[in-house]
């Protein structure tokens, strides 16, 4: 995996995934930048929302759950020092669907959180704390 990070003035940076995605990072207007994208410690955050995101989907998919929607809602706390490194993520699924299965969803979830997501685990060896939770919703 690769990915390049060009400065663009300030402190706005434009990002390139190694398959080839552009996405543009820059500060608050209070340190310099002109809020021209997302700051680099949202982009982990929501790198981690996209990981598990992936890895409940696939989990529903292959129970064969009726999912007709998925979002993952993401809230982090950072420590007041420098560095101010993650301390706590919750993550709150909110699954839309037909007929589906409480048990499914709550074991697509551990299992996303326990084996698959390699963002969220790396971030916990690192000593994040982070909890779960999920809601259904019938479609």
């Amino acid at each position: 995996m690769e990915a390049r990070i060009r400065w663009n003035g300030e402190v706005s940076f434009k990002a390139t995934s190694g398959s080839g995605h552009e996405v543009t990072m820059d500060g608050p207007p209070d340190l310099g930048g002109q809020n021209l994208g997302a700051r680099p410690m949202e982009m982990m955050l929501m790198g981690m929302g996209g990981c598990t995101s992936f890895d409940v989907m696939t989990i529903l998919k292959k129970s064969r759950q009726n999912v007709v929607g998925c979002e993952a809602l993401l809230t982090a706390e950072r420590a007041d020092a420098v560095p101010a490194v993650f301390t706590k993520i919750h993550v709150h699924f909110v699954v839309t669907g037909h007929d589906l299965k409480e048990a499914q969803v709550k074991r697509a979830v551990e299992l996303s959180a326990e084996k698959y997501c390699s963002a969220s685990i790396m971030l916990q060896a690192a000593g994040v704390e982070i909890t779960h939770s999920y809601e259904m919703l019938a479609a």
